[in-house]
């Protein structure tokens, strides 16, 4: 007899069923395997082969301008000229890839594409590197013009220099690159290029005759700039015959291949099955694709010297990729490059999850979004109110606005931001320093008597390029802001250059909004770091009932204490619910009270019934409430919740 199983199903049977099982998921593997070969061998036929251009036939540029000038506009034109993407009329800031960039108008990430570009017979690849415009992603044009050798400094004909424009100037003189000055948007009816063209000559000591007058909307002007290009920037240095050298300056990460590398080749070749070395870790990864922008990632055949492209070699880790790197060849080590300077943190805010339990998700988010934007400086931070989140470091408040999009857009994640503060300095009398990121570190009323020498907070310098008839209210501005004007100069008969120095602590909230107010829309602005001054430094205190909230405390100048104290009673008295007993809200500074709000108590009327009879027993009845009402306040405590501070951090000082 056949043996039975204990599910009823004969063995011989059983056996059978196990064997076609077996035959059957050894057929679906060896199908997987001739598609992932076919794939392969599809993905092999596609890759470009790219190595008949040598250093001289290559042109590494950018294009950098003050925001709103027109530089993604020039870069689809470029593309379009060069037959990488198509001529349909709809391309609209093609290199702007993230949502936010759409959505806000304006760029926040360096993107490079390459293009084939023909000229006087010759083959040149041309690789394009498109940079912000606005002071806060400085750090970006930095990072993309060590890439490059040449860049095209682009001017709105309508608007002429503005403050940017001074700044990118000098940020690519400064790093030796040839400067190709064109005037954009010549077409306008308001456009004024002889204007421009003399601002131009007269700041950067550029001659007039070698600007060029494009139109990068309707295409004017633009088949000029290539050739342009080609004639003045430099070729890359470097020899194809020396060992493999790479410097990585921009990362970002791919769900299905992880950390994709974007490298300058300095130094030889590198294509895929190589094996390179991290510099910096010494970490060993196997090259599986290399490849160029095209605008999206193309394979190729390999890289060589001057080139700029991607590289990916199975690195998982965020942890992984350092921006400034240098990556070699496994066993031919090579003398590291000089990299970047790293980026100072200019705002500092608290990150923390609307949600305790997504807090992990959080911290995977920002490691992946630190990776494409390596400004950001990220350290852990524990809230008594707020719980566990992070201080982050930015270079302005609208690079943190942007991070803090991008992170509710592309992660979805549900977060609230603390109040932007600035990085402050406490000298203490033992000669030792020490930086305050947050307001929890600042030293107490008795230490700072006894051991605080001096407080310091950072200043910038700032510059700004406006209107002449709009001066004196720059000025009132300034003066209003604790500034210290520098000097002011006319860049011709209307506009004028004021360049001074402001605390960076007023810069981080309503400075630019009231600068565009009181120019009326025309005025630009840029600021370096300037430093730190000594100044009258307290840390001011938020007390409910008589305890503290940590995360509403604040670092400021002292003259701002009492109308800021008065302004976060005010709201707190709006936003806290009212409750069984009177809640008192004061904000301090230095040991003394600056503002007081009260929040009155809900009480029920316990004399409703009482129709009548002898007025002892009314006040028996109120005597009898007020003991409970005091009982109440001494064990009762207030906790602020969510909503509360969103609808304090939410508001505009």
């Amino acid at each position: 007899m056949l043996g039975i199983r204990a599910g009823g199903l004969p063995q011989r049977l059983w056996s059978l069923w196990l064997l076609d099982k077996h035959l059957d998921r050894a057929i679906k593997n060896t199908c997987l395997q001739a598609k992932r070969y076919t794939a392969r061998a599809a993905s092999a036929k596609q890759e470009i082969d790219i190595s008949e251009y040598p250093p001289e036939r290559i042109r590494n540029f950018s294009i950098i301008a003050h925001i709103d000038h027109g530089k993604s506009t020039l870069a689809d034109r470029l593309l379009e000229q060069t037959g990488v993407i198509s001529k349909t009329g709809k391309n609209k800031q093609v290199l702007d890839k993230l949502k936010v960039e759409r959505e806000r108008g304006i760029t926040v990430k360096a993107q490079s594409a390459s293009m084939f570009y023909e000229y006087k017979g010759k083959k040149y690849l041309m690789n394009l590197i498109d940079t912000p415009g606005h002071v806060d992603f400085n750090y970006e044009v930095s990072r993309s013009l060590a890439a490059c050798q040449g860049t095209i400094l682009l001017v709105d004909a309508a608007q002429g220099i503005q403050a940017q424009t001074v700044a990118n100037f000098y940020l690519a003189f400064g790093e030796g690159l040839q400067v190709i000055p064109m005037l954009n948007k010549v077409d306008l009816p308001t456009a004024e290029p002889e204007r421009a063209a003399q601002q131009i000559e007269s700041t950067f000591e550029i001659d007039s005759s070698k600007i060029l007058h494009i139109s990068a909307k309707s295409g004017m002007g633009v088949d000029q700039v290539l050739p342009a290009v080609i004639e003045n920037t430099l070729p890359p240095e470097g020899s194809i015959d020396q060992p493999f050298r790479a410097l990585l300056f921009d990362t970002w990460y791919d769900k299905y291949v992880g950390v994709v590398c974007l490298m300058a080749i300095k130094e030889g070749v590198i294509k895929r099955g190589d094996r390179i070395v991290s510099s910096h870790s010494k970490t060993k990864y196997e090259v599986t694709e290399v490849g160029i922008m095209y605008p999206d990632p193309k394979p190729t055949t390999s890289l060589q010297v001057g080139q700029v492209g991607y590289i990916i070699c199975n690195m998982k880790s965020v942890s992984e990729a350092h921006v400034g790197d240098t990556f070699y060849k496994d066993k031919h080590p090579v003398e590291p490059l000089p990299g970047f300077v790293p980026a100072k943190s200019m705002v500092f805010a608290g990150v923390f999850p609307l949600d305790a339990d997504e807090f992990s998700k959080l911290d995977e988010s920002i490691q992946k979004l630190t990776l494409n934007d390596s400004s950001v400086s990220v350290h852990k931070e524990t809230s008594a109110a707020l719980g566990q989140g992070w201080r982050l470091g930015f270079l302005g408040t609208l690079h943190m606005d942007v991070f803090r999009q991008r992170l509710e857009e592309e992660y979805n994640a549900n977060i609230l931001i603390t109040a932007p503060t600035v990085p402050y300095k406490i000298k203490y009398r033992d000669g030792t320093v020490k930086f305050i990121k947050t307001p929890a570190d600042f030293p107490d009323g008795t230490t700072m008597q006894e051991y605080v020498e001096s407080t310091m907070e950072p200043f910038v310098l700032a510059t700004m390029i406006f209107p002449k008839e709009y001066l004196g209210q720059m000025l009132e501005l300034c003066t209003t802001h604790r500034g210290e004007i520098q000097n002011h100069t006319f860049i011709d008969e209307s506009r004028v250059m004021l360049t001074c120095r402001l605390p960076m602590s007023d810069i981080v909230t309503d400075f630019f909004d009231k600068l565009k107010s009181k120019s009326q829309g025309f005025a630009s602005f840029d600021y370096e770091d300037a430093g730190y001054d000594d100044s009258q430094l307290v840390k001011m205190e938020v007390l409910l009932n008589g305890e503290p909230v940590d995360a509403l405390a604040a670092v400021m100048h002292k003259s701002n204490v009492v109308m800021v104290g008065r302004d976060i009673a005010k709201r707190l008295k709006e936003v806290i619910r009212r409750q069984l007993f009177d809640i008192i809200i004061q904000t301090a500074a230095n040991g003394k009270i600056v503002a007081r709000e009260t929040v009155k108590q809900l009480r029920k009327n316990v004399t409703a019934k009482c129709y009548g009879g002898d007025i002892t027993r009314k006040m028996k009845l109120l005597n009898k409430q007020k003991e409970g009402k005091k009982r109440m306040k001494k064990f009762g405590k207030v906790e602020l919740p969510q909503e509360a501070f969103l609808g304090i951090l939410s508001k505009k000082d």
